[in-house]
């Protein structure tokens, strides 16, 4: 009876190996080339994260959303997470990204905005006459599981708010 289920046991664990080895290797040759791993298991998490500038300041213009992305791209791989798309308006900033199951994606985003807080200051002087204080974030901000395709990854084209209880949809 013992060998019984200790035969069923290493059966099942030897199924699931096959099964992310096949899913790795479909990965490999373009099949399910989205699809992320490490050692013990696949993955698919995309998130979109929307953070607003304090007191909703429009200091965001295109050099400010492209130094704030190249903080982002030098942060993110610490943390394991993948930025697949950046958008901005002049007070707030979307970002889709891949993240790993480990990742401690609060910590990250704390210490994103810190650090893209104190260099945007230091890089971009015209900031500090709008915003006075030392954020340049405000202290919330909104993340939403997504896919790929999803609606919020294009923040761009459709810019849509939720103002009290009225749904406005902008171009």
């Amino acid at each position: 009876m013992q060998k019984t289920k200790e035969r069923l046991f290493c059966n099942a664990i030897h199924g699931i190996i096959e099964s992310v080895d096949k899913m790795i290797i479909q990965k490999r040759t373009g099949f399910m080339e989205n699809i992320d791993h490490n050692a013990h298991s696949v993955y698919l998490m995309y998130y979109h994260l929307i953070m607003v500038v304090k007191y909703r300041r429009k200091v965001i213009n295109d050099p400010i959303s492209e130094r704030a992305k190249e903080i982002w791209e030098y942060i993110a791989p610490r943390y394991g997470i993948v930025l697949e798309e950046w958008n901005h308006d002049i007070d707030h900033v979307h970002v889709m990204f891949r993240a790993q199951p480990k990742t401690e994606l609060s910590k990250f985003i704390n210490a994103y905005k810190s650090a893209s807080s104190r260099l945007l200051k230091k890089e971009y002087p015209e900031i500090r006459e709008k915003l006075w204080k030392e954020a340049f974030w405000s202290q919330s901000f909104c993340l939403l599981t997504a896919d790929k395709h999803s609606p919020a990854s294009s923040a761009r084209s459709t810019k849509r708010r939720v103002r009290g209880d009225a749904y406005v949809s902008g171009s």
